[in-house]
């Protein structure tokens, strides 16, 4: 099987490179250039292609790789909302996923931005580098014995449930389906999780029905000086009702590690251009708020756990095996 990696990176060869030697009867060819109507003829000859989590799958480009014959799509993640699906089941073309890679290496990522904003860990850095050993303006708060509200408790946002009560924190949270493991987490309505804690961190997929879950009514419900943490999908948060609710003081700290319109930022170094949406650096005036570039995933354990995953699902494909939890379409 010859497989055409769009959008890979260094690590992205390393670890798969790495994994590869146990499946000799694939081929990998990598390009650094993402998938998008222009590049889909690069696929031509091969016999799947390997996408990542912002890659352009649109209607536009699943019809040119049908026309050259490509049936499977795999994709290094777990989300798959990049993926115009009834297209892809139009074409009869299969969608792979690797649905859990290491969730704690998100979880943990999640808490580093938590703790990070809270201590102003960020501010502190470029200070002392300036010989600056002032205190002023670095004053945190304490996690212990703290609400700590998760917003979906799948294997994310489990992770992320043991995380803060190992921290002492009582941990709350809001899910369609509870968790029945975590018998130590209080399931609550979500506008009960939004007004009691004092961290609020998001571990949901994107889907119509919470597109802009954190807005400006949301927002409202939520406790003054409450930490605000998303490593999820960026449109779960509206992101100007965002910006007007760090302007009017509402938020004692926010982590991203998406945000809304990213695309075209993330894993790409850009910093000699002016980068033409404002977002990026609204967000970033802010002294309570840290950016991160969507590497909450970005651990040797989890490369290493997804290139498994992804060269499995090419495997049991080619056998007519696929895992029903690894199959988007």
């Amino acid at each position: 099987m010859k497989i055409l990696f769009y959008d890979a990176t260094s690590y992205d060869k390393e670890s798969f490179d790495k994994e590869l030697k146990q499946y000799p009867e694939i081929e990998i060819t990598y390009h650094e250039v993402d998938i998008s109507p222009k590049t889909v003829s690069l696929a031509k000859g091969f016999d799947a292609i390997c996408a990542f989590v912002n890659s352009d799958l649109s209607a536009k480009v699943l019809e040119g790789l049908h026309e050259i014959g490509i049936e499977l799509i795999l994709l290094r993640c777990a989300g798959f909302n990049n993926v115009d699906l009834e297209k892809a089941d139009e074409y009869g073309m299969t969608v792979l996923r690797v649905p859990g890679y290491s969730p704690e290496a998100v979880a943990e990522h999640a808490m580093a931005l938590a703790l990070s904003v809270n201590r102003r860990i960020h501010k502190s850095y470029i200070r002392v580098r300036e010989n600056n050993f002032s205190l002023v303006g670095l004053t945190g708060m304490n996690f212990y014995e703290k609400t700590a509200g998760i917003i979906g408790t799948g294997k994310i946002g489990a992770a992320m449930c043991r995380i803060c009560h190992g921290f002492g924190m009582k941990v709350i949270a809001y899910d369609m389906y509870p968790n029945k493991n975590l018998n130590f987490v209080e399931y609550k309505s979500l506008e009960e999780v939004l007004q009691q804690s004092d961290l609020i961190s998001l571990h949901c997929p994107l889907t119509e029905e919470n597109h802009h879950l954190i807005n400006k009514d949301t927002i409202e419900m939520m406790k003054d000086n409450v930490i605000l943490v998303n490593t999820s999908r960026g449109a779960l948060v509206k992101t100007e009702d965002l910006i007007q609710g760090i302007r009017n003081k509402k938020f004692f700290g926010v982590g991203l590690d998406v945000y809304e319109e990213e695309g075209r930022n993330v894993f790409e170094n850009r910093e000699d251009e002016l980068l033409e949406s404002s977002i990026t650096a609204r967000l970033l005036s802010f002294p309570n708020v840290i950016v991160t570039s969507h590497q909450g995933f970005l651990t040797h354990e989890a490369l290493s756990a997804i290139s498994q995953t992804t060269l499995q699902n090419a495997m049991d494909y080619a056998t007519g095996h696929v895992a029903d939890g690894n199959r988007v379409q």
